[in-house]
């Protein structure tokens, strides 16, 4: 059934926001700053950080010596000029004047402007954020809940699969590969390649996919796709690790439907990325 349409109001769009390359101007040192320096080095930005380095937090000391992504000016933000060529902006500093002075100079110059603990001054919320690898979630209050948001991080992550991380780095190897095989955008090869990527991703479990090497790939493909059939790991060279017991403090008539739960979020993600050329 389609949705209630007056229901639809209230949310955020939720975005992969891809910031390879990017410039991102970080005004701030502290606890808060380093947690978004660390956030946007996942993303493969560059950064611009503006803080005096007297009031450093020990990680954002850490970044700004080990990354060759990062440019520090000890110093406090100095107005339009720190603007220029910026692509994002993220304030995280007491200063509430100087907050809503930048928040202003961003929105005149159309930056994407994110001032931290202050909901009506960003045009985007960092959320609570899960990663594994290639895997990221994000859970967003909308700005309401940042301790809630946190809560509910802590119980999904205690239900992801132990190997989630490394099943979809193999996954993405292996359709990598079958898309060198079998190339083409569209049309039935494309559909083709969905159905068996999805059917692949069906049958076997994420242990067994984070066990997938490069032979195991190439017999996968040999005798899987060539044949249109999905061999068992057995079948291509693997052999099946035992599975481990739930961790401490879990809930274990809980476990079994979460990680369903959350396996079938990742097949789902999965198929999305199947179907993308």
């Amino acid at each position: 059934m389609p949705p209630d349409v007056s229901s639809l109001h209230g949310g955020s769009l939720l975005l992969a926001w891809q910031l390879k390359d990017k410039h991102v101007l970080i005004v701030g040192g502290g606890d808060v700053a380093s947690g978004r320096i660390e956030s946007v080095l996942v993303a493969d930005a560059r950064i611009t950080l503006i803080a005096p380095r007297t009031g450093l937090h020990p990680l954002t000391q850490y970044f700004v010596e080990h990354s060759d992504r990062i440019t520090h000016h000890d110093r406090v933000f100095a107005g339009p000029q720190d603007l220029e060529g910026v692509d994002m902006v993220l304030t995280a500093i007491d200063d509430v004047d100087t907050s809503r002075q930048i928040c202003a100079l961003c929105r005149e110059r159309k930056i994407p402007v994110n001032v931290a603990d202050n909901p009506p001054s960003c045009d985007f919320y960092f959320g609570s954020q899960i990663r594994s690898g290639p895997l990221q979630i994000m859970i967003s209050t909308n700005g309401r809940s940042p301790k809630l948001a946190n809560i509910i991080r802590r119980r999904i992550e205690a239900c992801i699969p132990e190997h989630a991380g490394e099943a979809i780095e193999k996954v993405g190897e292996l359709r990598a590969k079958l898309k060198e095989r079998a190339p083409g955008v569209g049309g039935e090869v494309g559909r083709r390649r969905m159905r068996w990527m999805v059917d692949v991703c069906s049958s076997w479990d994420m242990k067994e996919l984070a066990l997938l090497d490069e032979n195991m790939m190439k017999r996968l493909l040999d005798e899987g796709w060539e044949k249109n059939q999905v061999p068992k790991l057995e079948d291509v060279g693997g052999k099946s690790k035992k599975s481990s017991s739930p961790s401490a403090g879990q809930a274990p008539s809980l476990f079994p439907a979460a990680v369903g739960f959350v396996a079938g979020a990742a097949c789902t993600a999965l198929l999305f990325f199947a179907r993308r050329p």
